[in-house]
């Protein structure tokens, strides 16, 4: 990383701060170590208040096309005001590093199917899928969101979260339509 320029206007500077600063810019390099420049600006933009100063903190950094800008608002503690920018642009710069790496989030889907099977008794049961496969269940101890295990019933048609476990398909967050139920 280029030499890391720090600007404070309307206070007094002191090279205690000026070090924590380029402590924090040096770590950024630990999480992407592909950062050209590196620009603070730290200032108290009501010079006239008497108490109650407020700093706003600003972070230039451009890395290989873009550039990513935070510019944190307003803290009464100079030293809070330069942390929270740093966590700021940390993010950014995790969101950036991961677009460049091709990461993806990925959401669970929706996936809908009936109750197949269901053993009462023992509190679990199957939902088969429309996408045909068998998904096991256990509403013991149900999600706020989701229908209870004494509400099911064999051949109601359910939403749910699909997951893979160690012996199969696993069924979560399950929720009933109520409109229809599937009849074989």
């Amino acid at each position: 990383m280029q030499p890391v320029k720090i600007v404070i206007r309307d206070m007094p500077n002191s090279p205690a701060l000026e070090d924590h600063i380029r402590k924090k810019a040096e770590k950024l390099t630990q999480y992407y170590d592909h950062i050209n420049t590196c620009h603070i600006v730290i200032e108290v933009p009501q010079k006239h208040k008497r108490q109650g100063k407020l700093f706003n903190v600003r972070i230039d950094l451009t890395v290989p096309g873009k550039e990513l800008v935070v510019n944190h608002k307003l803290d009464e503690d100079v030293y809070v005001a330069i942390r929270d920018a740093f966590d700021a642009v940390l993010r950014k710069l995790e969101t950036y590093r991961g677009k460049r790496r091709g990461d993806v989030k990925t959401h669970e889907s929706v996936n809908a199917g009936y109750i197949s099977k269901l053993f009462t008794d023992e509190g679990y049961g199957f939902i088969q899928s429309i996408d045909g496969n068998e998904y096991y269940f256990n509403l013991a101890t149900p999600e706020p969101t989701q229908t209870h295990f004494a509400d099911l019933q064999r051949g109601d048609m359910v939403h749910f979260f699909g997951g893979i476990a160690d012996d199969g398909f696993i069924a979560h967050h399950i929720t009933k339509n109520r409109k229809n139920n599937h009849t074989e």
